[in-house]
């Protein structure tokens, strides 16, 4: 005779439950992965630099490569430039996340009334705002890398069509109050909008195309001053556009006062003439130009600013 055993009622229990529901969850945890909600900081680090710079690296690589001895070579510039501009404007697009952010924090300040609801809600957009600078730091380091790399193979400097070309990753993310945070991004912006540093201004007209003389003396005022940030007037033809390209190849800062049309109209160059000084350099280039050149060269004086003037050249 065969003896069929049957499982009793405790097997069956103990079977059904040898998994506990904690430990079935962490196990589906990690076969599928974990993602944070939106209204959640996301605790998980962020790549490692070095990792993304030679991540970045292999796709210029691949690029070349592929493009470069075919009949799509000369559409390869335009593509490299496209590479870099995906992590400008990702980083632009964070830039602009932090804003909102920050609205929302000075709003949830005003809202405070000692409750525990409010102060977990200011506690957690002050960890959203830690992580969007962090996430657009990561971005920009991805654009520096890519801009570097765009200007060894084409031999050019990246810039934006554009917009500025902002690199925040000095800022400091160990911050502890949301106003602290708040005043620590504003001073942090300012310094980056206008980099520490004796300023010199310069001005020329876009007809004005004397390199040498004009390398040769910011050469000069650079041996001077080291650490000088260049101011000119953005100009993409002529002296200012050769002063600019000095800058790129000396690593010297630079801010670009770029005339504002729609705002001024015809004052347009003369505002931005002002604009310039307000900043105070330290001293005035100016090249052969138009009366607008001129007029910051007059300005200047007016302000005791010393003015280098050149004159004849083309």
């Amino acid at each position: 005779m065969t003896i069929i055993s049957h499982p009793s009622s405790t097997d069956e229990s103990e079977s059904a439950h040898a998994t506990s529901a904690t430990a079935h969850a962490l196990e589906e945890l990690q076969m599928q992965g974990w993602r944070p909600h939106e209204d959640e900081p996301d605790p998980r680090p962020l790549p490692d630099g070095e990792t993304l710079g030679h991540a970045i690296s292999d796709v210029f690589d691949v690029f070349t490569g592929v493009l470069g001895d075919t009949r799509l070579e000369p559409d390869l510039q335009d593509v490299l430039w496209s590479i870099v501009n995906v992590f400008h404007r990702k980083a632009d697009r964070v830039q602009r996340e932090l804003g909102d952010n920050e609205d929302r924090q000075r709003k949830s300040q005003d809202e405070q009334d000692g409750s525990e609801i409010r102060s977990v809600e200011l506690e957690r957009l002050l960890a959203e705002g830690l992580s969007l600078i962090e996430r657009r730091n990561a971005f920009e380091l991805l654009r520096d890398q890519a801009a570097d790399l765009y200007e060894a193979q084409t031999g050019s400097a990246w810039r934006p069509h554009a917009g500025s070309m902002v690199n925040h990753r000095h800022m400091t993310a160990a911050l502890i109050d949301s106003r602290d945070f708040l005043a620590a991004r504003r001073r942090a912006e300012t310094e980056v909008m206008l980099p520490p540093g004796p300023r010199i201004a310069f001005a020329g007209g876009i007809e004005c195309n004397d390199t040498g003389r004009i390398w040769a003396t910011l050469d000069k005022v650079r041996l001077k001053h080291p650490d000088m940030v260049l101011l000119h007037g953005g100009n993409p033809r002529g002296a200012e556009r050769i002063a600019a390209c000095w800058a790129d190849s000396r690593k010297v800062a630079q801010v670009a006062f770029k005339p504002d049309w729609t705002r001024h109209a015809k004052a347009a160059p003369f505002k931005r003439n002002d604009k310039m000084l307000e900043t105070l350099p330290i001293g005035v280039i100016v090249f052969p130009g138009s009366g607008i050149c001129e007029n910051l060269a007059d300005k200047a004086r007016t302000f005791g600013i010393p003015v280098m003037r050149f004159t004849g050249g083309g």
